[in-house]
């Protein structure tokens, strides 16, 4: 007979909020498993100290380290690795035994709780059950004492040990957050927050629930004085009350007009990012984007905006550009800075055309739209491969979301008989895996298979690859998203060092 393994949760520090399901577990356990650091006492066994039962085997699991730096070979994760693999082996002991082993967890046993590697490791061989807990940040939002999130607000739970620069950038994209693992990571947590713009929304929180519990603004605190389990409450913006967030709810027939006096428009800048290096970002898109209250955009490119105080990052999906769009001019219609960001040039396949498309609706004629030019993946694979658009070309996308195959093909088709230089875009995805040998065989029956093709790869990146092949031997399934295809013309030729290039002339 085995025995059984419980994790539970005893919330955030009051004893008085262990649950009455918790509580039974603790007393009527053979053991009483709990973690504490490498010096000092288990605040978990504090918690549960009023439920112990007299004789009860305690499991006491000290950290080898915590905030300090490892002297682990493999370092600080190798090292706690194989003190859990200890934990695991000492409860493994007592379990194939028959006895009920309860391991405390702080908050809950599943919410950034050390009681999960032990359940990866022991779940698979023992019967388990999982006791919740009232989690820190229900405890901490408490303490704050005001409303977390309204309405649609979504709420973010962070680490504090995430790099300040994807730190401020999940803040700036979410209503309301907790911040948890503070200590030694405060400053940057306050820094990411200065970033993101949230900074006077933002309360510390030092042991919620106890009687001797801090509240007080992150901008009032000492850094020196904050511990490891401290949390940072940032109080949720309201979505229904936010300006943007109404405008967006509202019909054309609701939106202001230049006639509404107390409304003024504010203008949209669509954005060319380049293929990816921040060198290839023009001086003009960098000013702009230093400038602007609001960036839209595929939730990639949104990404390499970097964030700073004052702006809002709005991500979207790939396939969602005129809402997008829409989103963008409303935001614009009540008086912000708005960009639209796209990858390489915004005109080309980007959201140039999708912002002009949106902005026919008569509600949005005010609004000044002004187009900044990028650098595009086919001008950036092309400088990589010689100078393949030294003559006409032409550029075509392979997707046909938004037109038909058979359009796709015979526009393929004729530039291949007009003997152009062809740029491919979205050539291969997982929805659509075989039109790139569908308009092989379409310019095959038009061009030579020993027309050169170029296929570039993440051009620009650290992981980019560029590719000289034949239209006979061009193997389609090395193709995918991150790839542009150039296919080349009667006379695009290839040098002894497999430079690549097209003749002004024609022979």
């Amino acid at each position: 007979m085995t025995g059984r393994l419980f994790g539970v949760g005893l919330g955030p520090g009051d004893p008085d909020l262990v649950t009455v399901k918790a509580a039974r577990r603790i007393e009527s356990a053979d053991v009483v498993a709990f973690f504490s650091g490498p010096r000092g006492t288990s605040i978990a066994r504090s918690i549960a100290e009023p439920y112990l039962r007299t004789g009860v085997t305690e499991e006491l699991l000290r950290y080898p380290v915590t905030t300090a730096e490892s002297t682990h070979s493999g370092g600080y994760y190798a090292e706690i690795d194989a003190f859990y693999d200890d934990c695991a082996a000492r409860l493994r002991d007592h379990l194939s035994a028959g006895r009920t082993v309860v391991v405390l967890a702080e908050g809950d046993p599943l919410f950034f709780g050390s009681y999960m590697y032990l359940h990866d490791r022991l779940a698979r061989d023992f019967p388990t059950e999982i006791v919740p807990g009232v989690t820190a940040a229900s405890g901490a939002s408490a303490a704050v004492g005001t409303g977390l999130c309204r309405h649609e607000d979504v709420l973010t739970v962070l680490p504090g040990t995430l790099p300040v620069p994807e730190l401020a950038w999940r803040l700036a994209q979410t209503d309301a957050a907790v911040i948890m693992k503070l200590g030694r990571t405060f400053p940057g947590v306050r820094e990411a927050l200065r970033q993101a713009g949230r900074l006077s929304d933002a309360w510390y929180v030092e042991r919620a629930t106890f009687a001797e519990q801090r509240v007080l603004p992150v901008t009032e605190v000492d850094p020196e004085t904050v511990p490891y389990f401290a949390t940072i409450v940032v109080v949720g913006r309201d979505r229904r009350a936010d300006s943007a967030g109404r405008w967006r709810a509202q019909t054309a027939e609701q939106r202001p007009t230049q006639t509404d006096s107390s409304v003024r428009p504010g203008r949209l800048r669509v954005i060319g990012l380049g293929p990816g290096p921040n060198e290839w970002l023009t001086a003009e898109a960098s000013s702009a984007l230093a400038e602007v209250t609001d960036v839209f955009g595929y939730a990639p490119y949104v990404d390499r905006v970097p964030q700073r105080p004052g702006l809002t990052r709005h991500p979207s999906g790939n396939t969602v550009e005129v809402d997008r769009a829409r989103a963008a001019l409303d935001t614009a219609l009540a008086g912000g800075d708005v960009a639209v960001v796209s990858g390489g040039d915004a005109g080309v396949f980007g959201m140039a055309s999708a912002v002009f498309e949106a902005a026919e609706d008569p509600a949005y004629a005010d609004i000044a739209i002004e187009v900044l030019p990028g650098v595009s993946a086919a001008q950036a694979v092309a400088a990589r491969a010689g100078a393949p658009l030294g003559a006409d070309f032409a550029v075509i996308s392979l997707s046909d979301r938004l037109k038909p195959w058979p359009v796709v093909a015979d526009r393929l088709r004729k530039a291949a008989e007009a003997d152009l230089v062809i740029a491919l875009y979205n050539p291969r995805s997982r929805s659509r895996p075989t039109q790139l040998a569908d308009a092989r065989a379409v310019l095959l029956e038009v061009r030579s298979p020993d027309t050169v093709v170029v296929i570039g790869r993440d051009i620009g990146r650290a992981e980019e690859s560029l590719t000289v092949t034949t239209l006979g031997e061009f193997d389609v399934a090395q193709v995918d998203m991150k790839c542009l295809v150039l296919i080349g013309a009667t006379g695009t030729r290839v040098t002894n060092d497999q430079r690549v290039w097209t003749p002004r002339f024609v022979d």
